[in-house]
C-alpha cells in the first residue's frame, strides 16, 4: 500500500513506517509541523519517502492517515481528494480529551467515512466520538534490546518542553522529587528547564538521537514518568523496553502498561520517593524489576502485534 501519512509523533512513527508499506510524508522547506518530512533524530526505512506539495498532487495514495483535523483540508487543497470519499482515510488520535468528560467531543464525531483509531483503550473511553466507527489500535515499540545496566544510581525522566507543559508533564512533581533524589532530565527545551531549577545544572540533557538515548537511559537506575495527562508516554514504553524499573503516577493507561511487578504507580509523591530510594540503595532488586517490565512491554506492546493490527485494519478500509 502507499500510505499517506504526516510526520506528527517521531516515536509513534518509527514503529508504523516499520511496516511493509510505502509511506508518504508531506515535506516543505522549513520541516514546520505540515512538512516535517523524514525524522532527523530517528532511523526510519527507505520506504519512509519524502513527498512536496506539488509532488503530492500528482499521488493517489491507496490511504490516507489523518492525525489533526485540518489535515484533510490540507489533503483537498494539494491532492483534490477528500478523505474517506475519493480516498480510503482513518484518523488517528493519538491524545486523551483536554476538556472535560461533558465537553470532550471528538472533531470526527457522529460521521460514518473516516472511522477513528484510539492509540489506548482510555482515549476511546474518554472521547466522545457520537456514532462514528472506532477502533483501538495499542503502541508498538521496536525492541532495542535489553541495554538496561543500572550503574547510574539515579533516576532518568524524559520530558519535551517541560517548562511550558509543566501541570501535563508533572514538571512540578518530578523537580519536587529532584529535591531529595538524584535525577536527569532528557528531551528537547532544557535549556527553559536550566532556567527555573538551576540545582539541575550538569544534569539535564537536549535532544538526543533515539539510539543514544536508549544508552543513556538504559545506565541509569530506575526510570520516572511523571505525566500527570497523557495518552500514554512512548519513553514509558521505551524505557521498559530497555529492561528499567519504572515510577509513575497511577493516571490515565499507565495501570493498563505497568504491571506491579515491573514498577510503581502511585499518586503518592513520597511513595514513588520511597520506591526510588529503595531501588538506588539495592541493585538486583531494581534489575529484577526492569527484567519484569522488558518481558511484560515486549508481549503487549511489541512491533509484531502492533504492525500485524495495522495491517488488518489498512485491509478492511482499503477492501
Amino acid at each position: 500500500m502507499r500510505i499517506l501519512i504526516w510526520h506528527v509523533h517521531g516515536s509513534w512513527m518509527t514503529a508504523f513506517v516499520q511496516g511493509h508499506h510505502d509511506y508518504l510524508l508531506p515535506v516543505d522547506e522549513d520541516r514546520g509541523p505540515d512538512g516535517r518530512g523524514r525524522a532527523q533524530t530517528w532511523d526510519w526505512p527507505d520506504s519512509a519517502q519524502e513527498r512536496t506539495a506539488a509532488q503530492l498532487a500528482g499521488e493517489r495514495p491507496d490511504l490516507v492517515v489523518l492525525q489533526r483535523p485540518h489535515e484533510a483540508e490540507l489533503l483537498e487543497s494539494w491532492t483534490g481528494l477528500r478523505a474517506g470519499i475519493d480516498v480510503p482515510a482513518v484518523y488517528l488520535e493519538h491524545n486523551a480529551p483536554t476538556g472535560t468528560a461533558m465537553a470532550s467531543e471528538h472533531p470526527y464525531a457522529d460521521q460514518d467515512a473516516v472511522p477513528i483509531v484510539h492509540v489506548t483503550h482510555f482515549n476511546r473511553l474518554m472521547w466522545d466520538t457520537g456514532t462514528a466507527r472506532t477502533e483501538v489500535i495499542e503502541h508498538g515499540v521496536p525492541d532495542p534490546g535489553h541495554l538496561y545496566t543500572g550503574v547510574t544510581a539515579s533516576l532518568a525522566v524524559v520530558v519535551n518542553e517541560p517548562v511550558r507543559r509543566t501541570r501535563v508533564a508533572g514538571t512540578d512533581l518530578m523537580l519536587q522529587l529532584s529535591r531529595d533524589l538524584p535525577v536527569e532530565v532528557y528531551g528537547m527545551g532544557m535549556d527553559h528547564l536550566a532556567e527555573v531549577a538551576p540545582w539541575l545544572d550538569g544534569r539535564l540533557h537536549e535532544n538526543y538521537r533515539q539510539s543514544e538515548l536508549h544508552r543513556a537511559l538504559a545506565a541509569h537506575r530506575v526510570y520516572f514518568h511523571p505525566y500527570r495527562w497523557t495518552s500514554l508516554g512512548l519513553a514509558l514504553l521505551e524505557a521498559m523496553t530497555l529492561g528499567m524499573p519504572v515510577l509513575a503516577l497511577s493516571t490515565t493507561e499507565a495501570p493498563r502498561a505497568v504491571p506491579p511487578s515491573a514498577g510503581l504507580l502511585s499518586n503518592d509523591l513520597g511513595e514513588l520517593a520511597d520506591r526510588g530510594r529503595q531501588w538506588l540503595q539495592d541493585p538486583e532488586l531494581a534489575a529484577r524489576a526492569g527484567a519484569a517490565a522488558r518481558a511484560h512491554a515486549l508481549d503487549r506492546y511489541g512491533l509484531e502485534r502492533f504492525l500485524a493490527d495495522w495491517d488488518m485494519l489498512i485491509g478492511r478500509v482499503t477492501a
